[in-house]
Protein backbone atom coordinates (compact mmCIF):
# COMPACT_ATOMS: atom_id res chain seq x y z
CA UNK A 1 0.00 0.00 0.00
CA UNK A 2 1.37 3.75 -0.81
CA UNK A 3 1.18 6.43 1.24
CA UNK A 4 -1.91 7.90 2.36
CA UNK A 5 -3.06 11.14 1.61
CA UNK A 6 -6.23 9.95 4.01
CA UNK A 7 -6.35 9.03 7.21
CA UNK A 8 -7.89 5.43 7.91
CA UNK A 9 -8.34 6.28 11.47
CA UNK A 10 -11.62 8.39 11.82
CA UNK A 11 -11.45 8.85 15.03
CA UNK A 12 -10.11 6.82 18.65
CA UNK A 13 -11.62 6.34 21.74
CA UNK A 14 -8.97 5.44 24.10
CA UNK A 15 -6.98 2.50 22.84
CA UNK A 16 -9.58 1.65 19.87
CA UNK A 17 -8.96 3.19 16.77
CA UNK A 18 -12.59 3.71 14.64
CA UNK A 19 -11.60 3.34 10.96
CA UNK A 20 -13.59 5.24 8.13
CA UNK A 21 -13.32 1.65 6.54
CA UNK A 22 -15.83 0.75 9.20
CA UNK A 23 -17.83 3.33 9.65
CA UNK A 24 -18.35 3.37 5.63
CA UNK A 25 -19.75 0.20 5.41
CA UNK A 26 -22.08 0.31 8.71
CA UNK A 27 -23.29 3.11 6.34
CA UNK A 28 -23.90 1.00 3.35
CA UNK A 29 -25.34 -1.55 5.71
CA UNK A 30 -27.65 1.30 7.33
CA UNK A 31 -29.43 2.16 4.41
CA UNK A 32 -30.05 -1.06 2.64
CA UNK A 33 -31.78 -1.17 5.85
CA UNK A 34 -33.67 1.24 5.55
CA UNK A 35 -34.28 0.75 1.76
CA UNK A 36 -35.50 -2.60 2.50
CA UNK A 37 -38.18 -1.46 5.59
CA UNK A 38 -39.79 1.71 3.14
CA UNK A 39 -40.16 -0.72 0.63
CA UNK A 40 -41.20 -3.48 2.95
CA UNK A 41 -43.98 -1.36 4.34
CA UNK A 42 -46.02 -1.67 1.15
CA UNK A 43 -46.18 -5.45 1.58
CA UNK A 44 -46.96 -4.98 5.45
CA UNK A 45 -43.72 -6.81 6.78
CA UNK A 46 -42.74 -5.53 10.05
CA UNK A 47 -39.19 -3.44 10.05
CA UNK A 48 -38.45 -6.13 12.68
CA UNK A 49 -37.90 -8.59 10.04
CA UNK A 50 -35.87 -6.71 8.20
CA UNK A 51 -33.38 -6.15 11.23
CA UNK A 52 -33.36 -9.66 12.09
CA UNK A 53 -32.21 -9.96 8.68
CA UNK A 54 -28.87 -7.41 8.96
CA UNK A 55 -27.73 -8.21 12.31
CA UNK A 56 -27.70 -12.24 11.33
CA UNK A 57 -26.70 -11.63 7.56
CA UNK A 58 -23.83 -8.78 8.29
CA UNK A 59 -21.49 -11.95 10.09
CA UNK A 60 -23.07 -14.74 7.69
CA UNK A 61 -21.48 -12.76 4.70
CA UNK A 62 -18.44 -11.65 6.89
CA UNK A 63 -17.79 -15.27 7.32
CA UNK A 64 -18.39 -16.41 3.33
CA UNK A 65 -16.37 -13.93 2.48
CA UNK A 66 -13.88 -15.25 4.16
CA UNK A 67 -14.37 -19.13 3.33
CA UNK A 68 -14.63 -17.70 -0.12
CA UNK A 69 -11.05 -16.41 -0.06
CA UNK A 70 -9.23 -18.62 2.05
CA UNK A 71 -10.64 -21.37 -0.44
CA UNK A 72 -8.85 -20.00 -3.67
CA UNK A 73 -6.09 -18.92 -1.74
CA UNK A 74 -5.57 -22.21 0.08
CA UNK A 75 -1.67 -22.65 -0.61
CA UNK A 76 -0.85 -19.82 1.96
CA UNK A 77 -2.89 -21.07 4.85
CA UNK A 78 -2.57 -24.78 4.77
CA UNK A 79 0.50 -24.60 6.66
CA UNK A 80 -0.66 -21.62 9.36
CA UNK A 81 -4.18 -22.57 9.95
CA UNK A 82 -4.87 -19.89 12.10
CA UNK A 83 -4.06 -17.42 9.89
CA UNK A 84 -7.69 -17.98 8.43
CA UNK A 85 -9.19 -16.70 10.82
CA UNK A 86 -7.50 -13.10 11.24
CA UNK A 87 -9.65 -11.30 9.11
CA UNK A 88 -8.38 -8.23 10.55
CA UNK A 89 -4.95 -8.88 8.29
CA UNK A 90 -7.39 -8.84 4.88
CA UNK A 91 -8.58 -11.12 2.46
CA UNK A 92 -12.14 -11.21 1.88
CA UNK A 93 -14.67 -11.35 -1.55
CA UNK A 94 -17.76 -10.22 -2.31
CA UNK A 95 -19.29 -12.88 -4.21
CA UNK A 96 -18.27 -15.24 -0.69
CA UNK A 97 -20.53 -12.24 1.23
CA UNK A 98 -23.04 -13.03 -1.19
CA UNK A 99 -23.34 -16.67 -0.84
CA UNK A 100 -22.92 -16.44 2.79
CA UNK A 101 -25.95 -14.00 3.23
CA UNK A 102 -28.08 -15.34 0.80
CA UNK A 103 -27.73 -18.64 2.27
CA UNK A 104 -28.70 -17.03 5.92
CA UNK A 105 -31.57 -15.15 4.31
CA UNK A 106 -32.53 -18.49 2.57
CA UNK A 107 -32.98 -20.09 6.35
CA UNK A 108 -34.66 -16.80 8.15
CA UNK A 109 -37.03 -16.21 5.75
CA UNK A 110 -38.38 -19.99 5.40
CA UNK A 111 -38.56 -19.86 9.39
CA UNK A 112 -40.85 -16.94 9.10
CA UNK A 113 -43.01 -18.36 6.65
CA UNK A 114 -42.29 -15.80 3.93
CA UNK A 115 -41.68 -16.83 0.25
CA UNK A 116 -37.73 -16.45 -0.22
CA UNK A 117 -37.70 -14.93 -4.00
CA UNK A 118 -40.36 -12.20 -2.82
CA UNK A 119 -37.90 -10.78 -0.34
CA UNK A 120 -35.01 -11.39 -1.91
CA UNK A 121 -36.36 -9.02 -4.66
CA UNK A 122 -36.80 -6.38 -1.60
CA UNK A 123 -33.67 -6.72 -0.66
CA UNK A 124 -32.08 -6.24 -4.36
CA UNK A 125 -31.47 -2.49 -3.60
CA UNK A 126 -30.69 -3.20 -0.46
CA UNK A 127 -27.35 -5.18 -1.46
CA UNK A 128 -26.57 -3.05 -4.31
CA UNK A 129 -26.42 0.33 -2.16
CA UNK A 130 -24.50 -1.41 0.30
CA UNK A 131 -22.08 -2.04 -2.23
CA UNK A 132 -22.20 1.17 -3.90
CA UNK A 133 -21.35 2.65 -0.52
CA UNK A 134 -18.57 0.47 1.16
CA UNK A 135 -16.71 0.58 -2.55
CA UNK A 136 -15.68 4.01 -0.49
CA UNK A 137 -14.06 2.44 2.07
CA UNK A 138 -11.07 1.05 -0.75
CA UNK A 139 -10.55 4.42 -1.30
CA UNK A 140 -9.80 5.66 2.09
CA UNK A 141 -7.54 2.66 2.80
CA UNK A 142 -6.07 3.01 -0.71
CA UNK A 143 -6.23 -0.68 -2.09
CA UNK A 144 -8.45 -2.39 -4.22
CA UNK A 145 -7.39 -0.18 -7.22
CA UNK A 146 -6.54 -1.17 -10.48
CA UNK A 147 -2.85 -1.06 -12.65
CA UNK A 148 -1.09 1.78 -13.97
CA UNK A 149 -2.55 4.53 -15.67
CA UNK A 150 -1.59 8.25 -15.95
CA UNK A 151 -2.59 11.38 -14.42
CA UNK A 152 -3.97 13.01 -17.60
CA UNK A 153 -6.31 9.69 -18.31
CA UNK A 154 -8.20 10.30 -14.67
CA UNK A 155 -7.72 14.01 -15.09
CA UNK A 156 -8.67 14.59 -18.47
CA UNK A 157 -9.81 11.76 -20.05
CA UNK A 158 -12.42 11.13 -17.24
CA UNK A 159 -12.91 14.34 -15.62
CA UNK A 160 -12.56 12.41 -11.86
CA UNK A 161 -12.21 15.26 -9.21
CA UNK A 162 -8.52 16.11 -7.39
CA UNK A 163 -9.21 14.53 -4.52
CA UNK A 164 -9.43 11.30 -6.38
CA UNK A 165 -7.01 11.61 -8.73
CA UNK A 166 -4.42 12.07 -5.84
CA UNK A 167 -5.75 9.54 -3.44
CA UNK A 168 -4.86 7.43 -6.47
CA UNK A 169 -1.42 7.81 -6.83
CA UNK A 170 0.08 4.87 -4.85
CA UNK A 171 3.90 4.87 -4.14
CA UNK A 172 4.00 7.96 -6.77
CA UNK A 173 2.46 5.68 -9.96
CA UNK A 174 -1.43 6.76 -10.58
CA UNK A 175 -3.61 3.87 -10.78
CA UNK A 176 -7.71 3.18 -12.00
CA UNK A 177 -10.06 4.06 -9.16
CA UNK A 178 -12.17 0.85 -9.88
CA UNK A 179 -13.71 0.98 -6.41
CA UNK A 180 -15.16 4.37 -8.62
CA UNK A 181 -15.64 2.31 -11.30
CA UNK A 182 -17.97 0.18 -9.16
CA UNK A 183 -20.13 2.20 -7.07
CA UNK A 184 -20.97 4.56 -10.01
CA UNK A 185 -21.92 1.07 -11.66
CA UNK A 186 -23.89 0.33 -9.07
CA UNK A 187 -25.66 3.68 -8.72
CA UNK A 188 -26.74 3.05 -12.17
CA UNK A 189 -27.94 -0.35 -11.14
CA UNK A 190 -30.30 1.43 -8.21
CA UNK A 191 -31.82 3.33 -10.20
CA UNK A 192 -32.36 0.38 -12.78
CA UNK A 193 -34.11 -1.44 -9.77
CA UNK A 194 -35.95 1.30 -8.55
CA UNK A 195 -37.47 1.49 -12.05
CA UNK A 196 -37.96 -2.02 -12.81
CA UNK A 197 -39.78 -2.92 -9.65
CA UNK A 198 -42.74 -0.49 -10.92
CA UNK A 199 -43.31 -2.77 -14.34
CA UNK A 200 -46.24 -4.21 -14.25
CA UNK A 201 -44.48 -7.31 -16.08
CA UNK A 202 -42.20 -7.91 -13.99
CA UNK A 203 -42.50 -11.53 -11.64
CA UNK A 204 -41.13 -12.82 -8.46
CA UNK A 205 -37.53 -13.25 -7.93
CA UNK A 206 -36.91 -11.34 -11.30
CA UNK A 207 -35.60 -8.32 -9.20
CA UNK A 208 -33.26 -9.92 -7.23
CA UNK A 209 -31.63 -12.16 -10.58
CA UNK A 210 -31.73 -8.43 -12.34
CA UNK A 211 -29.61 -6.94 -9.66
CA UNK A 212 -27.46 -10.18 -10.19
CA UNK A 213 -27.16 -9.71 -14.08
CA UNK A 214 -26.43 -5.45 -13.62
CA UNK A 215 -23.38 -6.25 -11.01
CA UNK A 216 -21.73 -8.95 -13.02
CA UNK A 217 -21.54 -7.23 -16.04
CA UNK A 218 -20.07 -4.42 -14.39
CA UNK A 219 -17.75 -6.46 -11.97
CA UNK A 220 -16.65 -8.56 -14.85
CA UNK A 221 -15.58 -5.56 -17.07
CA UNK A 222 -13.64 -3.73 -13.70
CA UNK A 223 -12.06 -7.06 -12.45
CA UNK A 224 -9.47 -7.45 -15.47
CA UNK A 225 -8.58 -4.10 -14.22
CA UNK A 226 -7.45 -4.72 -11.10
CA UNK A 227 -4.12 -6.45 -9.86
CA UNK A 228 -5.12 -8.28 -7.09
CA UNK A 229 -7.29 -10.65 -8.14
CA UNK A 230 -7.76 -14.26 -7.46
CA UNK A 231 -7.16 -16.32 -9.87
CA UNK A 232 -6.44 -20.01 -11.35
CA UNK A 233 -4.69 -21.60 -14.47
CA UNK A 234 -6.76 -22.33 -16.60
CA UNK A 235 -7.12 -23.78 -20.13
CA UNK A 236 -5.74 -21.19 -22.75
CA UNK A 237 -8.68 -21.21 -24.75
CA UNK A 238 -11.33 -19.79 -21.80
CA UNK A 239 -8.49 -17.67 -21.17
CA UNK A 240 -8.63 -16.36 -24.83
CA UNK A 241 -12.11 -16.14 -24.23
CA UNK A 242 -12.61 -14.21 -21.23
CA UNK A 243 -9.78 -11.81 -22.42
CA UNK A 244 -12.36 -11.34 -26.32
CA UNK A 245 -15.15 -10.87 -24.28
CA UNK A 246 -13.41 -7.69 -22.16
CA UNK A 247 -11.34 -6.12 -25.69
CA UNK A 248 -14.63 -3.33 -25.89
CA UNK A 249 -12.47 -1.95 -22.84
CA UNK A 250 -9.53 -1.51 -24.83
CA UNK A 251 -11.59 0.50 -27.41
CA UNK A 252 -12.18 3.02 -24.66
CA UNK A 253 -8.26 3.20 -23.78
CA UNK A 254 -8.45 0.75 -20.95
CA UNK A 255 -5.79 -1.87 -20.03
CA UNK A 256 -5.83 -4.99 -18.08
CA UNK A 257 -4.12 -4.95 -14.57
CA UNK A 258 -1.01 -6.91 -14.30
CA UNK A 259 -1.72 -10.30 -13.14
CA UNK A 260 1.39 -12.82 -12.44
CA UNK A 261 0.84 -15.83 -14.99
CA UNK A 262 2.87 -18.01 -12.64
CA UNK A 263 -0.42 -17.37 -10.66
CA UNK A 264 -2.83 -18.01 -13.01
CA UNK A 265 -4.72 -16.92 -16.24
CA UNK A 266 -8.22 -16.15 -15.82
CA UNK A 267 -9.75 -14.11 -12.80
CA UNK A 268 -12.00 -16.25 -10.78
CA UNK A 269 -14.53 -13.05 -10.48
CA UNK A 270 -14.48 -12.89 -13.96
CA UNK A 271 -15.77 -16.33 -15.08
CA UNK A 272 -17.88 -16.42 -11.92
CA UNK A 273 -19.55 -13.17 -13.05
CA UNK A 274 -20.11 -14.82 -16.50
CA UNK A 275 -21.70 -18.14 -14.63
CA UNK A 276 -23.98 -15.85 -12.93
CA UNK A 277 -25.35 -13.67 -15.49
CA UNK A 278 -26.13 -16.92 -17.93
CA UNK A 279 -27.71 -18.93 -14.97
CA UNK A 280 -29.55 -16.16 -14.08
CA UNK A 281 -31.27 -15.37 -17.27
CA UNK A 282 -31.76 -19.21 -17.97
CA UNK A 283 -33.15 -19.41 -14.39
CA UNK A 284 -36.11 -16.60 -15.69
CA UNK A 285 -36.74 -17.93 -18.73
CA UNK A 286 -37.13 -21.00 -17.24
CA UNK A 287 -39.49 -20.09 -14.56
CA UNK A 288 -41.61 -18.03 -17.05
CA UNK A 289 -42.37 -21.06 -19.18
CA UNK A 290 -42.73 -23.79 -16.56
CA UNK A 291 -44.57 -22.02 -13.76
CA UNK A 292 -48.14 -20.74 -15.35
CA UNK A 293 -49.12 -18.58 -11.80
CA UNK A 294 -46.02 -16.60 -11.12
CA UNK A 295 -46.89 -13.84 -8.41
CA UNK A 296 -45.92 -10.17 -9.90
CA UNK A 297 -43.76 -8.14 -7.56
CA UNK A 298 -46.62 -6.35 -6.65
CA UNK A 299 -48.60 -9.00 -5.35
CA UNK A 300 -49.44 -8.93 -1.87
CA UNK A 301 -47.11 -11.25 0.58
CA UNK A 302 -48.00 -13.20 3.13
CA UNK A 303 -46.20 -15.06 5.65
CA UNK A 304 -47.89 -18.87 6.15
CA UNK A 305 -46.91 -18.38 9.84
CA UNK A 306 -49.32 -15.71 9.76
CA UNK A 307 -51.95 -17.30 8.41
CA UNK A 308 -51.21 -20.22 11.02
CA UNK A 309 -51.89 -18.05 13.56
CA UNK A 310 -54.89 -16.35 11.85
CA UNK A 311 -56.46 -20.10 11.34
CA UNK A 312 -56.03 -21.32 14.67
CA UNK A 313 -57.45 -18.08 16.16
CA UNK A 314 -60.08 -18.11 14.05
CA UNK A 315 -60.47 -22.40 14.91
CA UNK A 316 -60.07 -20.81 18.50
CA UNK A 317 -62.96 -18.13 17.69
CA UNK A 318 -65.17 -20.80 16.59
CA UNK A 319 -64.82 -23.22 18.92
CA UNK A 320 -65.83 -20.55 21.09
CA UNK A 321 -68.94 -19.21 19.23
CA UNK A 322 -70.21 -23.10 19.75
CA UNK A 323 -69.31 -23.50 22.87
CA UNK A 324 -71.04 -20.44 23.91
CA UNK A 325 -73.87 -21.68 21.62
CA UNK A 326 -74.42 -24.91 23.55
CA UNK A 327 -74.23 -23.28 26.46
CA UNK A 328 -76.97 -20.92 25.67
CA UNK A 329 -79.12 -23.93 24.42
CA UNK A 330 -78.44 -25.47 27.86
CA UNK A 331 -79.69 -22.48 29.71
CA UNK A 332 -82.49 -22.19 27.66
CA UNK A 333 -83.84 -25.82 28.02
CA UNK A 334 -83.18 -25.57 31.78
CA UNK A 335 -85.53 -22.73 31.97
CA UNK A 336 -88.40 -24.08 29.77
CA UNK A 337 -87.84 -27.18 31.85
CA UNK A 338 -88.63 -25.30 35.05
CA UNK A 339 -91.30 -23.67 33.72
CA UNK A 340 -93.08 -26.62 33.01
CA UNK A 341 -92.40 -27.87 36.67
CA UNK A 342 -94.23 -24.62 37.97
CA UNK A 343 -97.10 -25.34 35.92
Amino acid sequence: MGTLLLDPIAFSIGSIAVRWYGLILGTGALVGLLLAIREGKRFGIPQEFFMDLLLLGVPSAIIGARIYFVAFTWEQYKDNFWDVFKIWEGGIAIYGALIGAIICAVILVRRRGYNFWRIADICAPSLIVGQMIGRWGNFVNQEAYGGPTTEAFLSDYLHLPAFIVNQMNVEGIFRHPTFLYESVWNLVGLLLLFVLRRQKFLRSGELFFSYFIWYSIGRFFIEALRIDSLAFKGPQWLASFVDGLWSPMLWLGFEHGYLDPNYGNVRISQLLALVIIVIAIIFIIVRRRTVSDLPRYSDPIVSTKNQEIENVSSTTALNKKVLDAKENDTDISKTEDEEQKKE
